[in-house]
């Protein structure tokens, strides 16, 4: 053992460069790791520093049991108060205005808080005291330019503008553009006077007293010292992809191994003529392995700041931190010792295996053949048979899966098919065959270039395995962005094809749903009908829904008429309906959530209060200049508000975008650590082609050639990876959406909105490629003629 790891020792004293390349992989992999904990370890504090907190003077909480139908309402409190104070904890509704003085289409949520019983930690400034002051959430703040003393306007119960003053800003965070306030109880009974109660609250008594006082259908608890914290959860999101790119890392540091023990093969074989057993040097390569590993864990562990904090800065800007409530996220640049040790042991236990194989294979060459000169790598023609047959059945088999899956869509059995079929055709095709398929590809890539893609195409020809090796994980990660990108963009393509013609242009409601005032006319409405309701039924105008209906292409419904009614199509037929006791005869339907999914809807407008108006616009009208008119028209109604088929789908788009920007950067943390696989199998493609690159020199060569060539190397094996993982992710992509039976009348096609990342995507992939090969590249550059042929 003392002998291998002096071995090892003297390997990294000779060569310390080639010893710890196999480690590149592993540093940014650990850096993927590490900066994933910290950031979520951030991003869980900012969320959870702002959770509500049961002050210490409560001594009992009160909550509906488990399976019970009652309410937390006053009736309950008042008898709770018989057994100590009780205090019901509330929530209302509310409209925070703009600077404009208009309610946006997402109410606020608003806590409610006694003066002596504070659950809502405040960060800057204090809480709300007066009747005229609200805390806001630092979301909201951050997004308005809100400071304490700032003046804001809140809508009341009826819809009038309050002017209130902001006294603090909260820890926590609003949930994307949703508000989240906290005000006093006289504020909060103007801003609603029905609150909701989520808990009571029990200060002072027995646990037995209030038990009794609350009934069986309710639980009494102790509170909880802490805040409820749900800020762990968000590990779940980030440490899988992380643990992918770990993996990524795993598979580029076994084929760099690979290359150093073939690179040195000569060595092994002299020690094997001296004596040497296997094992010894098995233990031996171990053992750098695992020198390696725990540098790159050290190395990887000082990076995982800078790299979270460069993800933080990526969520802020794309809106992601805001989807989880938090904001400026500035997780530590610094390790812990705990990350540092973690690293080290994470990394140093992944190198150990990922040279196990490498190794084996090494001691496997008996020492006269690793002693002749070898100029590739080129298996026996034995191997390469059995290796194609091989291939050729595992991708076979995957055809059939694939087979399998169209033949039983809409079924449970197709969705497993279609994943195993890509499982096996990756297998089949760029691993078991990858030393044929990739240097297939870069041929193809070698006819539509120059004498450098032709010398680069020879390149990776000379060595297929190792060629397949380094375009195997970004190839992986590549398949991966493409399958997400494409499911995604297409499915929401085809969701909105065949959700178009049930939007109405435009919806015209209060924010708080209050009754609506007169809506004036304006000249770019084509047809109009206000809907008056009662409960989850709707009455309406007979001539003016017609009229609806045929503008908006929905249909007709000609016996609508006094005393009828109409169903949404997706409800079992009835002969009729009753509403206020009065019956109405069924004689149609109408599209089930063009009128926003109602129970029923008759022709009459007395059974309610005008709730909403359902509006077709003229041919070319600008949505956003019938807001605006409407608006403009009812200044003192500012929480009247007017949601437009184009809101929806750039809502909708817009959590569509933000997934998709999340998963691509995560997705992303393994494709930067396959693209160091083309960097490390450069660096030593240039060290066995010393002689090559000196002869090019002293051929008349430039430097700059010299460069060049070897970064078309690079961008050739990116092309290769990106091309070959995107055609094989989009296919399955296609595979997988057929099979779940969804798209029988249409043929599933991504759009421009699918194309453009995946293009972005493979643009950046390759700059980073050319980054990778720069070093590599300028070493060869700097290659002397007569060094370089001198060398052995």
């Amino acid at each position: 053992m003392f002998t291998s790891l002096r071995l090892g020792i003297a390997e990294f004293r000779a060569r310390p460069g080639r010893a710890l390349l196999p480690g590149v992989a592993l540093v940014v992999g650990v850096a993927c790791l590490l900066a994933a904990l910290v950031l979520s370890d951030t991003l869980g504090k900012s969320v959870d520093e702002g959770a509500p907190v049961t002050p210490s003077t409560v001594d009992h909480v009160v909550h509906v049991a488990p399976g019970e139908e009652a309410e937390l309402d006053n009736a309950l409190v008042a008898r709770l108060s018989a057994a100590g104070r009780a205090v019901p904890v509330e929530q209302v509704q509310a409209d925070l205005l703009d600077a404009d003085g208009r309610a946006g289409d997402h109410r606020a949520e608003v806590d409610v808080e006694q003066t002596d019983l504070r659950r809502i930690p405040i960060g800057e400034g204090r809480s709300p005291g007066a009747d005229g002051e609200v805390a806001v959430d630092k979301l909201t703040a951050y997004n308005r330019g809100l400071k304490p003393g700032d003046r804001v306007q809140v809508a009341d119960a009826s819809g009038k503008p309050i002017d209130v003053v902001v006294s603090g800003i909260t820890k926590r965070g609003g949930m994307d553009s949703r508000p989240v306030l906290v005000a006093g109880v006289d504020l909060a009974r103007k801003l609603d006077p029905k609150p909701s109660i989520t808990d009571v609250w029990v200060v002072g008594g027995q646990q037995e007293a209030v038990q009794a006082a609350a009934g069986s259908a309710y639980v009494v608890s102790s509170p909880s010292p802490d805040a409820d914290s749900i800020g762990g959860d968000l590990m779940v999101v980030l440490l899988p992809f992380s643990i992918l790119a770990l993996a990524t890392a795993v598979f580029v540091a076994s084929a760099t191994f690979r290359a150093v023990y073939a690179q040195r093969q000569r060595q092994t074989a002299l020690l094997r003529c001296l004596g040497a057993q296997r094992g010894p040097l098995v233990r031996r390569s171990l053992a750098e392995a695992l020198i390696t590993g725990a540098f790159a864990g050290v190395v990887g562990a000082l990076l995982a700041g800078p790299t979270a904090w460069a993800l933080a800065r990526t969520f802020d800007l794309t809106g992601i931190s805001a989807l989880f409530g938090a904001v400026q996220l500035s997780p530590a640049l610094l390790p812990s010792v705990g990350h540092i040790v973690l690293g080290v042991c994470v990394a140093a236990a992944l190198s150990a295996m990922s040279a196990v194989r490498p190794a084996l294979g090494a001691s496997r060459v008996s020492p006269l053949a690793a002693l002749r000169t070898s100029d590739n790598e080129v298996p026996s023609r034995s191997v390469r048979r059995l290796r194609t047959v091989f291939g050729l059945l595992v991708t076979g088999f995957a055809g059939l899966l694939a087979f399998g899956a169209i033949a039983g869509k809409g079924s449970t059995g197709a969705l497993f098919s279609a994943t195993f079929s890509a499982i096996f055709a990756v297998t089949g095709l760029f691993w078991v065959l990858g030393p044929v398929t990739v240097p297939a590809i870069a041929r193809l890539f070698a006819k539509f270039g120059g004498t450098q893609w032709k010398l680069a195409s020879a390149e990776v020809r000379r060595m297929p395995q190792r060629a397949a090796s380094v375009a195997l994980p970004l190839l992986l990660a590549s398949s991966m962005v493409t399958f997400f990108v494409a499911v995604t963009g297409t499915a929401t393509n085809m969701a909105d094809e065949f959700g178009n013609e049930a939007r109405p242009d435009a919806i015209v409601t209060d924010a708080g749903d209050r009754p609506l005032p007169r809506i004036p006319d304006q000249p770019q409405v084509a047809a109009s009908v206000a809907v008056h309701k009662n409960g989850d039924t709707f009455g309406a105008d007979p001539e003016r829904l017609k009229a609806w209906l045929k503008a908006q292409n929905l249909g007709s419904a000609d016996a609508f008429a006094p005393g009828t009614a109409l169903l949404p199509d997706h409800m079992r037929q009835q002969d009729s309906v009753t509403v206020a006791g009065k019956s109405y005869r069924v004689v149609g339907s109408v599209p089930s959530d063009a009128l926003g999914w109602p129970a029923a809807i008759v022709a009459d407008t007395s059974i309610g209060e005008l709730s909403k108006v359902f509006v077709a616009l003229k041919p070319g009208t600008d949505p956003n200049a019938y807001r605006a008119a409407v608006q403009a028209a009812l200044p003192s109604s500012p929480t009247v508000v007017v949601q437009t088929a184009a809101d929806q789908r750039a809502e909708a788009d817009r959590y569509l975008h933000l997934g998709t920007v999340l998963m691509m950067v995560l997705l992303g943390l393994s494709v930067a650590v396959a693209v160091t696989g083309i960097g490390t199998a450069l660096t030593i493609s240039v060290q066995e082609r010393r002689k090559e690159l000196a002869l090019r020199r002293a051929l008349g060569v430039t430097r700059g050639g010299v460069q060049s060539g070897v970064i078309s190397e690079a961008v050739l094996l990116a092309l290769v990876g990106v091309i070959g993982g995107g055609a094989l992710g989009f296919g399955y992509a296609q595979l997988a959406l057929v099979s779940t039976g969804a798209f029988d009348d249409h043929t599933p096609l991504p759009g421009f909105s699918v194309v453009l990342p995946l293009l972005v995507g493979g643009a950046i992939v390759v700059v980073l490629a050319v980054l990778a090969a720069f070093g590599p590249s300028r070493s060869a550059s700097r290659i002397r003629p007569a060094a370089g042929l001198a060398s052995g």
